[in-house]
């Protein structure tokens, strides 16, 4: 089955928002169904957002606290979508420093104009690889539909690894974890969030 790619744009801002899966669910089921919108990411009008349909499911925005939010013991992210926002606690005491890193890439804009490259339903959506702002235009169409620069995705990243923090808690439904290769201090930028209860990537 050929993979279905998102078209993601990050920004910055504070957010506190109740934690749910089922913003998630709502966009790996409108992928696998085929239900994909597209949208200008910096136009997120009700009215625009109305008008615009294509091949892709859209993200929207990325946002991301270095602050914990009030009454919560982590910092949150936040990814909106056409189908909902999906929000993530990180767990900072267990990965202090992949959490650091995916919040410091944020603040720098680094996931601005980005896709998700590698979408699985089932399994994963993953994300976070600069080298899917190349081919691009308005809407998420491919310039000139040149897919020629889509076979460099997945191998880009901030150009520098993060140590590994393995720890216990489990790949389930609705968790974000870091990609990386066969290395285990290979995570960089790349990221993914489960769409199952995976048990191989435990650990």
């Amino acid at each position: 089955m050929p993979e279905r790619r998102m078209l993601a744009s990050a920004v910055l801002y504070a957010c506190a928002y109740s934690r749910t899966a089922a913003p998630l669910r709502a966009v790996s089921q409108a992928v696998v169904a085929s239900r994909p919108v597209v949208m200008n990411a910096l136009d997120t009008t009700p009215a625009t957002l109305s008008r615009r349909a294509a091949a892709l499911v859209a993200v929207t925005a990325m946002s991301a606290t270095t602050a914990h939010a009030e009454g919560n013991a982590y910092p949150r992210m936040v990814i909106e979508t056409t189908q909902g926002n999906m929000e993530f606690e990180l767990w900072d005491d267990v990965a202090p420093k992949h959490v650091k890193n995916i919040l410091t890439l944020a603040k720098q804009g680094f996931f601005d104009g980005q896709a998700f490259h590698r979408i699985i339903p089932g399994f994963v959506i993953q994300g976070g690889d600069p080298n899917t702002k190349l081919g691009y235009g308005p809407g998420g169409t491919l310039e000139g539909g040149d897919k020629s620069k889509q076979r460099t995705w997945g191998r880009g990243g901030p150009g520098y690894n993060v140590p590994a923090e393995f720890n216990e808690r489990l790949h389930e439904f609705g968790v974000l974890s870091m990609a990386r290769s066969a290395d285990p201090n290979s995570a960089g930028s790349q990221f993914f969030v489960c769409l199952g209860r995976l048990t191989s990537l435990d650990n």
